[in-house]
């Protein structure tokens, strides 16, 4: 069975950027999170022990940036999957960090996806 939770567009504010003086102060990312789970389970149980808690998730990374920087926020999505694989133990997790930096663009983003074990 494939089945996937997914956290779409969270606001967090986090400080990236290559200057210095972008990652002075937090700035606002959106972040999409998928993560691959075989829920049928819970679907089954009604029981939220069953299933992968996609608050408790959000709930992380609003708080992952705290005391924290990267400069690339191709680290920031590495660094996000691995602790989302470690923490929630999904099969799989796609992340995609928007960045609102360029004017003349609604956004830039990165994306990858990390397997449990890889």
């Amino acid at each position: 069975m494939s089945s996937k939770i997914s956290i779409v567009d969270l606001e967090v504010f986090y400080c990236v950027g290559v200057p210095d003086a972008e990652r002075a102060v937090a700035q606002p990312l959106q972040l999409k999170v998928e993560m691959e789970f075989d829920f049928s389970a819970a679907a089954r149980s009604h029981d939220i022990a069953d299933t992968i808690d996609y608050f408790a998730v959000s709930q992380r990374l609003l708080k992952f940036g705290d005391g924290r920087n990267w400069k690339l926020i191709e680290t920031l999505a590495t660094d996000i999957a691995d602790t989302i694989l470690v923490e929630f133990n999904p099969a799989a997790v796609t992340v995609e960090v928007k960045k609102f930096v360029i004017r003349d663009a609604k956004y830039v983003s990165v994306a990858l996806t990390k397997r449990r074990g890889q």
